[in-house]
């Protein structure tokens, strides 16, 4: 996985505690973990394709959230920065081995295939189980400052 979905749910997170109707610029955005902005916009737009984000242009535009925090899940995030494709591809090297067949289909066969498949699938339910508002409210709990800290820090590089 990527280090862009790390940044795009920390960015879908700052954005939950902007004031309602603000919209954060990919610099602003990338400024507050020091990163760089131009790749950081890349992960931006892909989440504005995905319809979690919205993107205005202009000179108050930037980015903000498309849905409410309750209606994003990780799994959305994941998807939307690395696209829906399985984590595991089994290539069926076992076809290549000493007592591999033609015609057999060692994507199903393979015990290793589907340990795998079943490790995938309970990521993804678990992901799925899991919405930004749900980490909103873990964070709020663990560290009650945040949200006040996070505009603050915004509202001063404007």
């Amino acid at each position: 996985m990527s280090e862009g979905v790390e940044w795009a749910l920390h960015c879908c997170l700052n954005l939950t505690w902007v004031e309602s109707g603000e919209a954060m610029t990919a610099v602003q955005l990338a400024a507050f973990y020091e990163l760089p902005a131009a790749y950081l916009n890349k992960q931006l737009q892909a989440l504005s394709r995905a319809q979690i984000l919205t993107s205005t242009p202009g000179p108050r535009g930037g980015f903000r959230l498309a849905r409410p925090p309750e209606r994003i899940t990780l799994l959305d995030v994941v998807t939307a920065i690395e696209g829906p494709g399985e984590v595991f591809r089994c290539e069926q090297v076992l076809r290549k081995g000493p007592a591999g067949r033609e015609d057999v289909d060692y994507r199903k066969a393979c015990l290793i295939s589907q340990s795998m498949r079943q490790a995938e699938l309970a990521w993804r339910r678990e992901l799925a189980g899991q919405t930004l508002a749900d980490i909103k409210a873990r964070v709020e709990r663990q560290a009650p400052g945040t949200p006040d800290a996070t505009r603050t820090w915004f509202a001063r590089r404007r």
